[in-house]
């Protein structure tokens, strides 16, 4: 039994270190081609007479907190009015329909073509509304852009040009994040998508292996959505599927890092939460549907090496999980280390688990002119932090693995109703165990002098009570908020009952 502990234990510690390297290697990757990204960025522009029809898509669903800065930045983008047109799918059911439909007429009256659309039902979700809005779609360019995003004036022309090439599908830009140094949270979800852009991106990219459109802030050419299949909403990642199956048709795609769309990052760890949920469920559903078809197919063995990758990261968070569960009786069970195991042992498993993270993500700061300290200092949180979201997206990773579709869960944005949000929200149970688990680890690691493996036991008690306690106050807050919203209407009509039965006896 304690052979197995063991053997169980380093083998997940292998297979984090895999991703640990696989990241390490993007890094390389995108170091080596970064010449090539400048070159993308320098096409010229198409001239006035030959710019083609865009139509720019806003889906939405229950949005009210940002909807109106979404509709007059999309109306603000520099394009001739009669090669551009605006699309507000609106799902919603609640004060977003008022205040869509307000901002949309605002923009006819300056003379923007703009249209406000309406499905009969949700079917489909975010897909099911982008292919509703496609029947009826006037340009052979698609922009689509999310609801928490910030569309610029320059965003067309300085993309367009490269659909000049019939064989491009898709350009797509970079995320900025107006948010970012808000709180410790939202600086740490910067800090992970600019990775993914800056690094995981721009790498694929340059070498020609496949990536995905990221859902929002890029531009599809309109056929070949439909020569790829069209919009399908089997999986909770609609964008990673359709970027697939297009670019398994031959399709290209552009990645411009240089073209920044602004963003809003999600400022509660529950809307993270939700947010990372759907993206670990419906990735693992895209695999499930597609990563057989990958693997069969003619394309390079680098590219069927990097779709693994690139459609199962998520599974590292059951390995983190595992991880934290084999820590404690691995470090019971294993005979106390001395300096030489630890030099051939557990240096090298240290370096490989943090130090392709280090690399990773200071290579992203500093391609934007950040510092590469900030990105260290801030890396023990974001490694805290992923254990603490473990448990919840293993659940995901489950869920992706046990069924297709499901739910396409909103992440709130900022000011939306956290009260209703909340309510959903299960108390962290599980959390405040594991933290409680690790603590035991930390000791333990002391008194057996497992010296590398203090650090990490500390890190996992922390982001798993920092999930559990952020949690549990989002909780009390949410179930306060929604006290107060059932209670004033009950105050008022008691006193409005006082009111008229004191002017009754007057």
């Amino acid at each position: 039994m304690e052979i197995l502990f063991v053997c169980v234990y380093l083998v997940v510690l292998l297979a984090l270190c895999t991703y640990g390297l696989h990241r390490a290697h993007l890094a390389l990757m995108c170091w080596r081609t970064r010449k090539f990204v400048e070159r993308i960025a320098q096409i010229s522009p198409t001239p006035d007479v030959d710019l083609p029809r865009v139509t720019v898509q806003l889906p939405l669903y229950n949005e009210a907190t940002v909807v109106e800065r979404l509709i007059e930045a999309t109306g603000r983008i520099n394009y001739p009015a009669h090669l551009f047109e605006i699309q507000v799918l609106d799902d919603s059911t609640d004060e977003t329909c008022v205040l869509a439909q307000a901002a949309v007429a605002r923009l006819v009256q300056r003379g923007v073509n703009a249209k406000y659309v309406r499905r009969p039902d949700r079917v489909g979700y975010k897909a099911g509304a982008l292919d509703y809005g496609l029947k009826t779609a006037q340009g052979e360019l698609v922009a689509i852009f999310d609801a928490d995003f910030v569309p610029q004036p320059t965003f067309l022309r300085r993309l367009v040009a490269h659909f000049r090439n019939p064989k491009v599908a898709v350009v797509q830009t970079r995320w900025a994040h107006i948010n970012r140094d808000h709180s410790l949270l939202t600086s740490i979800q910067a800090l992970m998508l600019d990775g993914h852009h800056l690094i995981e991106n721009r790498s694929r990219f340059s070498a020609g292996l496949m990536f995905n459109f990221s859902g929002t802030g890029g531009i599809w050419r309109k056929a070949a959505i439909a020569d790829a299949g069209g919009w399908q909403h089997d999986t909770l990642t609609e964008d990673l599927d359709l970027s697939y199956r297009a670019q398994l048709r031959g399709w290209q795609f552009i990645y411009r890092p240089d073209v920044l769309t602004p963003s809003e990052l999600p400022e509660e760890l529950s809307a993270l939460r939700a947010q990372q949920y759907r993206w670990a469920k419906g990735t693992v559903q895209t695999a499930r549907k597609l990563l057989g078809t990958v693997l069969r197919s003619k394309v390079s063995t680098q590219q069927k090496i990097e779709a693994c990758f690139h459609m199962l990261p998520h599974f590292a968070y059951p390995l983190m999980l595992l991880l934290t569960l084999f820590l404690l009786p691995s470090l019971v069970f294993l005979p106390a280390v001395d300096l030489h195991t630890m030099l051939l042992v557990d240096l090298p498993f240290c370096i490989g688990a943090t130090g392709s993270l280090i690399a990773f993500y200071c290579l992203a700061e500093t391609s934007q002119g950040r510092s590469a300290i900030a990105a260290v200092v801030r890396l023990p949180a974001l490694i805290a932090l992923g254990a603490g979201l473990s448990p919840h997206l293993t659940a995901a990773v489950l869920g992706g693995m046990r069924s297709m579709a499901g739910e396409f869960v909103r992440t709130p944005k900022r000011g939306s109703n956290a009260a209703r949000y909340k309510e959903g929200v299960k108390w962290p149970l599980v959390e405040f165990a594991l933290c409680a688990y690790c603590m035991v680890s930390v000791v333990v690691s002391i008194t057996t002098s497992h010296w590398f493996a203090t650090p990490f036991a500390c890190l996992f008690a922390l982001g798993y009570g920092y999930v559990a306690i952020q949690l549990s106050l989002e909780i009390s807050e949410g179930r306060r908020a929604s006290l107060a919203k059932v209670a004033k209407p009950v105050l008022r009509e008691a006193l409005e009952a006082g009111v008229d039965s004191m002017a009754r006896a007057a």
